[in-house]
């Protein structure tokens, strides 16, 4: 199975260079600010992509996703591109869950306090699950940030390590774009812009499927 997973493209969707396959995941951070008019430029662009199913998990520049679901939903699926928040669906014998919880910074949207606030969503993560897919990555895994700390969520890598999915994928942390294996998963950090927010890095293929 062909999957490419890409995120953090920030309305530059544009300069993605894409092949065909059968799924493309999307890990947050399509747009701004978030408005109803980049979420549809966005879509516009993802549903004409060569795969067979597009799958998107809102980051926390997404906004319109967070404020008007209803619309945000109905607009996805127009475009025919499945929506995960908190979400678990089953596809050709894959279970794929996704997420776009982050830790709190400043007001951004799905943004939740470390601790009980957040560890509240990476309970719904399943037991079972081969990909897991959140906008944010689990702490000390591709989540150094420029100046040098760690970024990443402590309660959601305790949630990765006990569940060892084959692939974990996200974005956020611009400038740790890569790939890590640890123990039996594999973890993709797939952001597209870099630090100065210019496309700068490829799509990452899925490797575990």
């Amino acid at each position: 199975m062909e999957i490419v997973a890409i995120s953090d493209t920030h309305l530059k969707h544009e300069q993605v260079k894409l092949g065909s396959g059968d799924i493309l995941i999307h890990a947050g951070d399509c747009t701004n600010i978030g408005t109803e008019v980049e979420v549809i430029k966005f879509l516009n662009w993802f549903k004409k992509q060569d795969f067979r199913l597009k799958i998107l998990v809102p980051g926390n520049h997404d906004f319109l996703f967070e404020r008007s679901p209803g619309l945000a939903r109905m607009l996805t699926e127009e475009k025919e591109v499945v929506l995960l928040i908190d979400e678990t669906i089953e596809i050709e014998g894959l279970i794929i869950h996704g997420s776009p919880m982050t830790p709190r910074f400043y007001d951004w949207a799905f943004n939740r306090d470390r601790g009980y606030p957040i560890n509240l969503h990476w309970k719904k993560i399943p037991d079972e699950v081969d990909i897991l897919i959140t906008h944010g990555p689990p702490y000390k895994i591709l989540d150094t940030v420029l100046e040098g700390t760690n970024e990443g969520c402590e309660d959601l890598l305790a949630r990765v390590m006990k569940i060892n999915p084959k692939a974990h994928i996200f974005g956020h942390i611009h400038y740790s774009y890569g790939f890590q294996k640890v123990k039996d998963t594999g973890f993709y950090n797939v952001s597209q812009c870099g630090e100065n927010y210019k496309i700068s890095n490829p799509p990452q293929k899925i490797e575990e499927f």
